[in-house]
């Protein structure tokens, strides 16, 4: 249920908690002045507003730290996706710079970052990740792995491709493991229930007065509403309003596979004497 709704759109994750915390509020101000238990509730007059306090900030704390573990997954994110497209343009410089003909790399080098963009990043979305990009991968590790570069061109590009490559599958390995982070649940359930116990002691320090607990309680959920609705927007780094873009990766699709050679600088003559 928290997964179903974490993956609605913008509209549907603020009217979720909408009904939440409006439809808590009108639950506890029914409850305490219209029901036939008020005047059992009534009997509870005199909690002092500290203790109110006391829940208030716990819930603060949590959402702080929500909120800080889902930034740092973002970034997180970010930086894997700016390493793997870095990377990859590094082998692509290489590739280039190299005299040796090297097109069949640059060729798997495209085909891995079309596979990346079109296949593999919708399949994240459902924590998911591709076979044909992974394949596309191991298509590109093993052009960079040909003996043959050691000996046409020389070792220390060939070792230099050969860490880029890795270093590929390494950021790779961290997008696909970010994409399908669940560890938050407990603590988004933690909070959610936690922001319904604080407007319970917000209800309990208002019981005398109907249209000040009414007044509190809006308060307090629409201040709960905005925080935890633009943290869930932020929930899944991949996708959503705030999503890690594939920019990187696809602006190498616009890299030539065929390089024109260099033509060699015309010889000038001697001046006369």
């Amino acid at each position: 249920m928290l997964k179903a709704w974490l993956d609605l759109p913008t509209l549907g994750i603020f009217a979720a908690l909408c009904t939440l915390y409006y439809g808590t509020a009108l639950a506890l101000a029914g409850v305490t002045f219209r029901s036939p238990l008020r005047s059992r509730i009534q009997s509870l007059i005199g909690v002092v507003a500290p203790f109110f306090s006391c829940l208030a900030i716990l819930f603060g704390l949590l959402t702080s730290f929500l909120a800080n573990d889902i930034g740092d997954r973002n970034r997180q994110a970010l930086r894997a996706v700016q390493t793997e497209a870095g990377e990859l343009r590094n082998i692509y410089t290489l590739s280039v710079a190299s005299v040796t003909d090297m097109r069949t790399i640059r060729v798997a080098l495209k085909d891995y970052a079309r596979s990346a963009v079109q296949e593999e990043w919708p399949e994240m979305v459902e924590a998911g990740s591709s076979a044909k990009t992974r394949a596309a991968y191991d298509t590109l590790l093993r052009e960079v792995s040909d003996p043959a570069i050691t000996k046409d061109a020389s070792g220390a590009i060939h070792a230099a491709l050969l860490s880029a490559a890795v270093r590929v599958g390494t950021a790779r390995g961290d997008r696909l493991s970010l994409s399908s982070d669940r560890t938050n649940d407990i603590k988004w359930i933690s909070v959610l229930i936690l922001g319904v116990m604080t407007q319970v002691g917000l209800a309990l320090v208002h019981l005398e007065r109907p249209r000040a607990m009414l007044a509190a309680l809006t308060v307090f959920g629409t201040a709960a509403i905005v925080a935890l609705g633009l943290i869930a927007l932020q929930e899944h780094p991949f996708q959503g309003t705030f999503q890690v873009s594939p920019a990187p990766l696809q602006r190498l699709l616009a890299l030539s596979d065929v390089v024109a050679p260099v033509e060699p600088a015309p010889a000038v003559a001697p001046a006369a004497k």
